[in-house]
């Protein structure tokens, strides 16, 4: 089952944006196409103020799935990307659609689901055998849907059991962000699969909890690159390139530590600067 109204919109509100505040916007704006993960966690509130303080460049975000971000790079509708779907990063900058990447953040990947756990993913040896325990006990599971990096782990972790995910009946592709669907599979008593921050910041609002967490296979790596400009004309390299070095810069670094600690009491990410982990905030 699919509900698939909002992916398009989403699309066609990023292109009114690009319209209006694209190529003939300020000559110190960029766009950086990025995942709803980001953006729903909070933190491009504090870095992207952080950066235009930093350096007088605007940063102007779209948030969709990781694979709808490299696919605005692709047709060099964005200046800079900042995602979190290895696969796809690797075929991108294969592609040459992407240059200068750099790793900025991690965080992971929890299975959450209703606390009554109907398919016992709680006694699961690892993430591949929790996804199998779903399919066995036919219970609901909402799929993001939207070739999203979370997307892309869900499937992968399909394959590893040898699910064809489309055959499961109890499987709702949401076609929505994280928040989006964390909210739906909580109304249905679902699982899904969660990056950490998004879950965090709304476990106050969820019939959720996380039932399995921890396995290596759920690290969850976060990228940003410049849009190559040698492929895609118009795109703001420089200005891009700015913003791919303030985001591993010290002060960035130490922001994303920081990130959470605050309000969850625990970080939403993990910057890839070992040193900004020991002075978070600093």
């Amino acid at each position: 089952m699919r509900l698939r109204t909002p992916a398009p919109l989403v699309a066609v509100l990023a292109l009114a944006l690009l319209s209006a505040c694209g190529s003939g916007g300020s000559s110190r704006t960029i766009i950086v196409a990025t995942t709803t993960s980001i953006q729903d966690s909070g933190l491009l509130d504090v870095l992207l103020p952080a950066f235009e303080t930093q350096t007088g460049i605007r940063a102007k975000a779209i948030a969709v799935g990781s694979g709808a971000a490299i696919a605005m790079a692709a047709r060099g509708d964005a200046d800079a990307v900042f995602v979190h779907d290895p696969k796809a990063e690797a075929q991108a900058v294969a592609a040459g659609d992407l240059v200068d990447g750099v790793l900025v953040m991690t965080n992971d990947f929890l299975i959450v689901g209703p606390p009554d756990d109907p398919a016992q993913v709680r006694a699961a040896r690892d993430a591949a055998d929790a996804f199998r325990r779903i399919a066995v006990a036919g219970v609901p599971f909402v799929s993001r849907g939207d070739n999203s990096g979370t997307h892309a782990k869900e499937l992968t972790l399909w394959t590893a059991v040898g699910v064809d995910p489309s055959t499961l009946s109890g499987r709702l592709e949401s076609g929505q962000g994280m928040g989006a669907t964390l909210t739906i599979a909580s109304e249905r008593r679902a699982y899904t699969l969660t990056d950490r921050a998004t879950y965090t910041v709304l476990r106050a609002t969820l019939a959720l909890e996380p039932l399995f967490q921890g396995d290596a296979e759920l690290v969850n790596p976060y990228h940003a690159y410049v849009v190559n400009p040698e492929r895609h004309r118009g795109v703001r390299a420089d200005l891009a390139r700015a913003f791919v070095r303030f985001l591993v810069s010290p002060e960035a670094q130490r922001a994303i530590a920081a990130f959470g600690l605050e309000r969850y009491g625990e970080p939403l990410f993990v910057p890839a600067d070992p040193r900004a982990r020991e002075e978070p905030g600093r």
